[in-house]
């Protein structure tokens, strides 16, 4: 085990835990869940944890990975019928069809939405989980998207205060 020179303590080891397995039970409701929501909130998440008797970070987890597989199978099976729309007698190789985004679409607030997330944003620009969630449910978005919002508005938010208010050290000598 590494010193830590300072203290002369013992530095723990990096510690990777061990790949979770899931019992078919618990997969079967997992992917009913994941069926209905593929974006579960934090209440749901706990819900399914206490169901099948794990920690809440494992199903969060298990949902972001099968949302990229699922997306990814996805993506697979639309190359597949665009190589099989082509013409047999054309000559197309495999890196002439277009590359396909991998980035989500951009997503577009309605009016309504807008002003809901800019009132919770001037009431207080960092919600917690519940707050998040509950401003999700209200204007019908998933969690994740009402945190990038709220991180993107905050950062732009600093922009701004930083362009209309002059650095005060500028300007003043050294010396």
């Amino acid at each position: 085990m590494a010193q830590d020179s300072s203290s002369n303590r013992p530095m723990p080891q990096k510690y990777r835990r061990n790949r979770t397995k899931f019992t078919k039970e618990q997969l079967k409701i997992l992917i009913d869940t994941f069926n209905q929501m593929p974006y579960p909130g934090y209440a749901t998440r706990l819900r399914l944890a206490l169901e099948i008797d794990t920690e809440e970070p494992r199903i969060q987890l298990w949902f972001k990975n099968r949302r990229a597989r699922y997306s990814f199978q996805k993506r697979g099976e639309q190359k597949e019928a665009l190589e099989s729309s082509q013409d047999p007698g054309q000559d197309h190789l495999p890196e002439q069809i277009p590359h396909e985004q991998v980035r989500q679409c951009r997503t577009i607030y309605s009016r309504s939405q807008l002003h809901a997330l800019i009132k919770a944003f001037r009431k207080n620009p960092y919600p917690g989980i519940h707050c998040r969630e509950q401003l999700a449910d209200d204007i019908g978005v998933p969690e994740s998207k009402v945190q990038t919002w709220f991180q993107n508005r905050r950062s732009r938010s600093g922009v701004q205060r930083k362009k209309k208010i002059p650095d005060e050290s500028f300007g003043q000598g050294q010396g």
